[in-house]
């Protein structure tokens, strides 16, 4: 499974897998408790694959971000969770990514990521973000 496949849908919490598309949006699965929902197409969503997080110098896309977590953390969960405070999750993140864009990177943000992160980790989904980089370098060639 590659990011492409794994949705934030505003004002739900947590990830969705998607589990199959239909005429008027997709069904996807929730990662926190594996309730199947239906969700409109109008709906705010947003694919994992599609975000990026802002730097001094450019856009990192998400899969960078999550992979340096993953390479900090050793495989593992985080060693801070979303609902530390937000100087904890600034200086994690600063840890992280030291060159990430402080005005433009909010804490909630950073809550998100940190979140994401430990999901993608306990449902052992963190192999997504290695297929992102072979159907990548599959297209260029």
């Amino acid at each position: 499974m590659t990011l492409d496949k794994i949705l934030s849908i505003s004002g739900k919490p947590g990830l969705y897998k998607i589990i199959t598309q239909t005429r008027n949006g997709f069904v996807v699965e929730s990662l926190i408790d594996h309730k199947k929902v239906s969700v409109n197409i109008h709906s705010n969503i947003s694919v994992l694959s599609e975000i990026a997080v802002y730097t001094l110098t450019e856009e990192l896309p998400l899969r960078d971000v999550l992979k340096k977590i993953r390479d900090k953390e050793d495989s593992k969960q985080t060693s801070i969770s979303h609902k530390d405070s937000k100087d904890k999750l600034e200086a994690y993140f600063f840890e992280v990514l030291p060159d990430y864009d402080e005005d433009r990177v909010y804490a909630s943000d950073i809550k998100k990521i940190v979140q994401w992160y430990n999901l993608l980790e306990k449902h052992d989904m963190l192999g997504a973000l290695e297929d992102d980089n072979e159907v990548t370098a599959d297209e260029e060639e």
